[in-house]
This record gives C-alpha cells, structure tokens and sequence, in this order.
C-alpha cells in the first residue's frame, strides 16, 4: 500500500523519481481502508528535505498511512516559503482534538540554548504531554530525543567540547525486541550534534530502556512506556548526502569544522560517501509501524488514551 499524502506536496514527485509509490489524498480517498494516521511535527529548518526524508522510510511498508505536518504557533520557519506551511501543514491548536496512531518530531538547531530558553518551549511541552493522550507510538529525533528525555523524566543534557559528527557503529542491547527484529548485532547510524545525554542518567531511570548504544557516540536509541515512545540520538533519515551538505555548508562559514567521521571513501570528501545505515533505518522505521503502531493502535482511533 502507498502512503496518502497532501496533493501536491514536493516530495511526492521527488519519491517517484526513486521509484517510491504515493498516492495523493484525491485518489486515496477512493479506497475504502482505514488508514493509519502519522503526524509530523517538522523542526528543522530545511523542511522539504526533512519531509523528503522521512517520507521515503515510512513508505518501505505495506500499510496504507496517512501523513499530515504539524507546525507551531509560537515559530516561523525562515527557510521554507510561507505558502509551502500554509498549504501542507496544520497548527497544534488546529490538530490537538484529533488522535493519531503514530508521530515522529524532529531534531532543531537550538542545542545550544537550555530547554527552557528555546523560544517555543512552551508550546513543545504542550505537544508532548498530548501525545501521551493522543497518540499510540511518538519517535523522538536527536534535540527533540533530548528535549523528550528532559521533560518526561528529567534527564539533562550535556554540551559536547566538539560536535559529534559522522556515522558510527551501534549496538544492540536487546535483540529480542521487536523494534530490532531484522537486525544485525551492530548497525550504522549518522549523528550530527553538539550535546548528548548520558549512559548513566539513563539507567538511573527506572522506567527508560538502553536499547542501542555505541562506543564512540554514547547514547543512540531510549525505550519507554513499553514502545510507545522511542529517543533516537541521531538521524537515521538522512539521505546519503546529508552529512556532505553540512560539511561544506560549515566549512565556508568556520575553520573548526572536522571531516564527518567513517562517511567518505578514504576519508576524502572529494569522493562520495559510503551509506552503511540505509538498511536498518528503512528496517527501524518498518518496524515501529509494523510492531509498536499498526499492532498496538486501537481499529476505532478515538480510543486512543
């Protein structure tokens, strides 16, 4: 089954191009299948390229999905054209009396302010505590991981001396976890950060799951509420050249900017880079939907609770 995205949206031409089958709302509203409802709220600043992005991992299931984009009141985005949010996205205000099987939020460029000084913090904290409500299963993504982790059960977060930046292998804590059915022992997972949670603040928790953790890059995937929320650290919806963008993007603009760690051939960034986490990200996401939404949302999505 396709996933039933707004007409006209970018990413649908973009996904075809990848032979990735969409369907737009006009021709889905045609079947007589009750869809699962995923929500966005998309933080970061490119959002047509973070759309994109995970777009293309929510589609590599059978499941027909139905994808809406939640903006917040309290932020304008400065780098997506106003008519592109007015067209595709929904305020919180607007979407708060409706339920959704699933959500991801996004990681921002904020990490280097405290919680509480982030200019929409306010209004975050009101869309975490209704997704709780309001929602089966909610992904966490690299600052919104941290930020989650923060308010629900007060993990801090701690500046890095350099930002982590690169892929870097992982590991499985608990392969029998549904999540991880498919994976190998170790799996890649590209990070881009300037601050991190830790180790032991998580196992202090009583009520976080380590799940996935690395060696060189700390911290990589928290369970909590029995999968119905995950903080993932890094981003395992980039596209292959998004580390490349970053590189160059800062390296015109700063002279302490480091080669992305194990992400170029011969650590050359005139050559193209090595994707090593395609696979297990398209399996992640597959299997959140699979096992921690599509089996645990109720058939009527008003009983969520």
């Amino acid at each position: 089954m396709p996933l039933r995205l707004p007409d006209r949206l970018p990413a649908i031409d973009l996904l075809r191009q990848e032979n990735i089958f969409v369907m737009n709302t006009t021709r889905a509203h045609a079947q007589d299948i009750r869809p699962l409802r995923i929500v966005i709220l998309n933080l970061m600043p490119l959002k047509i390229t973070t759309e994109t992005d995970l777009i293309r991992l929510l589609s590599n299931t059978p499941l027909q999905i139905d994808v809406s984009f939640m903006k917040l009141q309290s932020h304008t985005s400065k780098n997506t054209p106003v008519e592109h949010m007015m067209m595709f996205y929904r305020s919180f205000e607007e979407l708060r009396k409706e339920k959704f099987d699933g959500m991801i939020v996004t990681g921002a460029p904020v990490e280097h302010l405290d919680f509480e000084e982030v200019s929409y913090w306010r209004e975050i904290v009101d869309v975490f505590q209704w997704a709780r409500t309001h929602v089966t299963s909610t992904l966490y993504i690299c600052w919104a991981a941290q930020a989650g982790l923060f308010f629900h059960y007060g993990v801090p977060k701690y500046p890095l001396s350099q930002k982590l930046f690169g892929i870097f292998p992982q590991k499985v804590n608990d392969a029998r976890l549904p999540i991880f059915r498919g994976f190998d022992d170790t799996f890649m997972m590209p990070q881009s950060r300037h601050s991190e949670v830790r180790r032991e603040d998580i196992l202090s928790c009583k009520d976080l799951q380590l799940i996935a953790e690395s060696e060189a890059s700390g911290v990589s995937i928290v369970m909590a509420r029995g999968g119905r929320e995950f903080f993932i650290t890094g981003h395992m919806e980039y596209a292959p050249n998004t580390l490349d963008t970053e590189y160059r993007r800062d390296r015109g603009v700063r002279d302490d900017v480091a080669l992305p760690i194990n992400y170029y051939h011969n650590d050359n960034p005139d050559e193209s880079p090595i994707v090593s986490w395609r696979a297990h990200a398209n399996l992640f996401y597959s299997n959140w939907i699979n096992y921690y939404v599509y089996q645990e949302t109720p058939y009527d999505i008003n009983s969520i609770s």
